[in-house]
């Protein structure tokens, strides 16, 4: 707000002011393009022009409030913020050149390994879109919901089915905030018993959030390192478990895209101390369907539903991690949870566990995510989930023989979804590293894969096609990155020390761009 009033609208002098056009080329675009930014696209206050305004409302005769009449005068701003001024026009094409340059699952191939970002079947969001589901809100009576409460009771019986446990809650809003969960779970079921154990084991390969949510969660993350193989060296398991573990989470298949093998006896050694055993369901798409989780000897599952059932990730969301747990730790759940309501078939409520840890997100979650996954989940039905899991496996198999002999790899064990390369071999000969092949590897139309992680590959490149790849598709990326590997063999690395050179932005200063953030425009 601005003292005096809001502020007035343009004027004609201020209409009539049109920007001056640069009449210099770049990038490509006319002549005639205003206030063309360094990269070719103008920011929003190159395009501001003073008066313009991306509405237009006809005059009712009604006069304008008085804010300082309203508002105590220390809270109102002396002038108008310096924000852009724009018409309707410019601000939609501003914004759809914009989103023309971003790639995404749309695009094409995206293997970027451990996030699983594949294409997402449209109808999935036409069902989420209905108005039955979408114009709902979180705090109508449970009566008159009883569709969505039907829903999202069947959801969870669904999760539990394929995760082999017996309850679950469908609150938290991404895989990180599962795992927080099911560390408070686990927190809660030990102090149940009188126990107050203070470390939580990890692998050495575990994804970066998990030792941030075992801090979060109040505990010591202890790591568990890997052998030989890449899985979890089960003589070094059982040194460190002890009366004040816990449990230990673990994703499996593994982050190098391996399946723990030894899992019946690491739930043995765990189980032993009294301690329970966290399943990281960021790989499940890679078993759904096949082997449960809980037959596993899993206490605790979260699952990214985001990854494995379809609704849209990147950007930031949005997400679902559902926690499901087995039928110890399901008084433990946050609430509360859709239920049956005793004597009344087919109607359901919202109930509260009996030890609930409490809320872990607002309202009922990202419910718009859940109807997506179900939606997914009821269109390949019961056959079809296990073809998921088999057809990411055999995507992901073919393109790593397809690139054995280019490139390494350390834990060569037969790879689930995803794998693990190593281009350390090339940047010995050649000079180029994992950072300089992904560069590379937008120029020929595909997404990068994961670099330098997991940290215990040097040089790595972490690569998932996922099961919505073609063969064709799959084949061409592993030709791109062979016919990088030869060129780079030719050249010395020239070129992929210069890529990408096809893009609007090329090489950026990515360390210097993180030490000095520039968090608002500046001119």
């Amino acid at each position: 707000m601005v003292s005096g009033g809001h502020p007035r609208a343009p004027g004609a002098a201020e209409r009539s002011q049109v920007p001056e056009l640069l009449s210099r080329p770049s990038g490509g675009r006319a002549a005639s393009m205003p206030l063309l930014g360094r990269d070719g696209e103008p920011t929003l206050f190159e395009l501001s022009s003073p008066g313009r305004r991306g509405w237009s409302f006809r005059e009712t005769g009604v006069p304008e409030w008085a804010a300082d009449e309203l508002v105590p005068a220390e809270h109102l701003a002396a002038a108008a913020p310096a924000l852009p001024e724009v018409s309707e026009r410019d601000l939609v094409a501003h914004f759809s050149r914009l989103s023309s340059r971003n790639y995404s699952v749309d695009h094409g191939c995206y293997p970027l390994g451990s996030c699983t970002m594949k294409y997402n079947p449209k109808l999935c969001d036409a069902v989420a879109a209905m108005p039955g589901l979408a114009s709902c809100h979180p705090a109508q009576p449970d009566q008159q919901v009883q569709g969505w409460l039907a829903m999202l009771a069947d959801l969870e019986r669904i999760l539990c089915e394929v995760t082999g446990t017996a309850a679950a809650t469908l609150q938290p809003a991404a895989g990180a905030q599962g795992e927080l969960t099911g560390l408070l779970l686990m927190r809660a079921w030990h102090e149940s018993r009188g126990r107050r154990p203070t470390k939580v084991l990890i692998p050495d390969s575990a994804h970066g959030t998990n030792p941030a949510s075992v801090t979060m969660a109040g505990y010591e993350a202890v790591e568990v390192p890997s052998d030989s193989r890449g899985l979890v060296d089960l003589d070094a398991l059982r040194r460190l478990v002890s009366d004040d573990v816990a449990g230990l989470m673990l994703t499996n298949p593994n982050t190098v895209g391996l399946f723990e093998v030894d899992i019946e006896a690491i739930a043995a050694a765990v189980h032993a101390a009294d301690a329970l055993l966290y399943y990281d369901g960021a790989n499940l798409n890679a078993i759904v369907g096949v082997v449960r989780p809980g037959d596993m000897g899993f206490d605790i599952v979260h699952l990214n539903l985001h990854k494995t059932f379809a609704t849209p990730h990147g950007g930031g969301g949005p997400g679902a991690g559902p926690v499901a747990v087995s039928e110890r730790l399901a008084p433990f759940l946050p609430g509360p949870v859709p239920r049956p309501v005793p004597g009344e078939e087919g109607r359901y409520r919202w109930v509260m566990p009996e030890q609930s840890i409490g809320r872990i997100h607002g309202w009922h979650g990202n419910a718009l995510v859940l109807a997506r996954a179900y939606a997914y989940i009821l269109a390949h039905g019961a056959e079809g989930l296990p073809e998921i899991a088999r057809t990411a496996v055999l995507n992901a198999r073919y393109l790593k023989e397809r690139l054995r002999g280019t490139y390494d790899f350390p834990y060569d064990g037969p790879c689930m979804h995803e794998f693990v390369a190593s281009s350390t071999p090339l940047k010995k000969t050649t000079g180029v590293r994992a950072l300089d092949l992904a560069k590379r590897l937008i120029e020929e139309g595909f997404h990068p894969p994961t670099m330098y992680f997991p940290l215990i590959v040097d040089e790595a490149l972490m690569v998932e096609p996922t099961e919505t790849e073609s063969p064709q598709t799959v084949e061409a990326l592993a030709q791109a990155l062979l016919a990088i590997a030869a060129e780079a063999a030719e050249d010395g690395g020239a070129a992929a020390a210069a890529a990408p050179r096809t893009t609007p932005v090329g090489r950026i200063d990515e360390a210097g761009a993180a030490r000095k953030l520039r968090l608002t425009w500046t001119g």
